[in-house]
């Protein structure tokens, strides 16, 4: 098979294996925990499991934040990426915020970082980043 036939085989596999975690995470942001409905009862199992995905998914951006340190002025493409994972992740919570009811002090403080201080950040590694690309050029 040719490089070319490599690649296409590989990008439809991945559009295909897309498929899985778009439509989980769309149909969690859209009706929440009510997607686990026909299973046992929500503190079971399926909560817990998911539960502790989701949270597995925060601790690898939180390390792929910390992965920018060394060099965090020329880490914008996965500063931004990473960014845009935490907003969307944000505005989940906050279509739950608006649908359901306002959640505890520690969830409101995480809608906080996720659509307030994030993006803060990423807006000031940009700055970061031009101006140290001035003092090398």
């Amino acid at each position: 098979m040719t490089p070319h036939g490599h690649r296409m085989l590989l990008r439809a596999a991945v559009a295909a294996g897309g498929v899985v975690p778009v439509g989980a995470g769309l149909t969690g942001v859209l009706i929440g925990p009510a997607m686990l409905q026909g299973m046992p009862p929500l503190d079971a199992l399926p909560l817990e499991s998911h539960y502790r995905y989701l949270s597995g998914l925060l601790l690898a951006i939180g390390l792929g934040f910390w992965s920018t340190l060394r060099d965090i002025d020329q880490q914008g493409e996965r500063f931004r990426l990473l960014t845009a994972i935490v907003v969307a992740g944000g505005v989940g919570r906050l279509l739950g915020l608006v649908v359901v009811e306002p959640p505890d002090v520690g969830m409101m403080f995480g809608l906080g970082m996720e659509l307030v201080v994030t993006p803060l950040l990423c807006l000031w590694q940009g700055a970061v980043a031009r101006i140290s690309q001035r003092e090398e050029g």
